[in-house]
């Protein structure tokens, strides 16, 4: 149990947030949440210009003009919030038998046991 205390949590952890999965959907998700906020800051400007120079401002040449961005955004937000990785999948397999650190071990191999294995 030493072992998962001071090794194991950090492998998995590690395991979690190294996963080319969480790495996609965040990068999606930053996107999506750039596009939003960049398309939702040029419509606020947009009224503001319009309200204080009390003229007609043309928005159908700017670049967020008819796109949608929120269905993106909330479409971003549910892929991650929905993602599953398949790192747990193995990592909750594993810790199914009796023994689950010795079979964490053997996932996460450690420094002292990779020299071990290899003599």
């Amino acid at each position: 149990m030493l072992w998962l205390k001071e090794r194991g949590i950090a492998c998995v952890a590690e395991s979690v947030l190294n996963s080319e999965e969480l790495d996609k959907t965040v990068a999606r998700l930053v996107v999506a949440a750039r596009n939003d906020g960049y398309a939702q800051g040029y419509v606020e400007c947009s009224h503001h210009v319009v309200n204080a120079l009390k003229v007609d401002w043309d928005t159908s040449k700017s670049a967020t003009h008819g796109v949608n961005t929120d269905a993106a955004l909330a479409a971003a937000k549910t892929e991650f919030n929905n993602l599953e990785l398949r790192v747990m999948d193995l990592i909750n397999v594993e810790l199914q038998p009796e023994d689950h650190v010795a079979q964490l071990k053997e996932i996460f191999l450690d420094g002292e046991n990779e020299d071990e294995n290899l003599a």
